[in-house]
């Protein structure tokens, strides 16, 4: 089984920012799950379940983001456990440079919320705990399955 992750934070500072969302696209032949841990469901025991049987995982920038953050903050080095794929690496081999949206324009991997960018995931997160504003975390919530599920259209265009 392969797992394409994402996380969502408060920030870019693992030592003082805190992670808001892990969304995982689970994909093994034609079967497909996706899950998504959000505040305090983001646990070590609820990360680790549904990687269960998971061969690699893949990420775009994760070696430099999504897996040290994870480790800091859950105490679990991913990439440790289980093969990785820094699919932003791969990019680079084919000359494709940029953010995961970059890429994706360049490749013409379509995507609905283009508006919609880190920083704005941020402000999503914000006025989801201070206004306790449902449609925020709504928007903040597909916006990271739609990273996830798009890392598998990016590592089956390159790999």
């Amino acid at each position: 089984m392969e797992a394409f992750l994402d996380i969502e934070t408060t920030g870019l500072a693992p030592s003082s920012d805190v992670i808001t969302v892990i969304g995982i696209f689970l994909a093994n032949g034609t079967r497909s799950r996706f899950v998504q841990l959000v505040g305090d469901r983001i646990t070590p025991e609820n990360l680790l379940e549904p990687l269960k049987g998971t061969t690699t995982i893949y990420t775009y920038n994760g070696s430099r983001f999504d897996i040290p953050f994870i480790h800091r903050h859950l105490g679990i080095d991913l990439s440790a456990m289980f093969d990785h794929c820094d699919l932003m690496f791969e990019c680079w081999n084919n000359d494709l440079r940029g953010g995961l949206k970059s890429v994706e324009r360049q490749l013409n991997i379509p995507r609905k919320l283009k508006d919609i960018d880190g920083l704005e995931a941020i402000r999503l997160w914000w006025r989801y705990v201070n206004s306790y504003d449902e449609k925020a975390l709504n928007m903040l919530l597909e916006y990271n399955k739609e990273d996830v599920v798009n890392l598998k259209t990016l590592r089956d265009r390159l790999l």
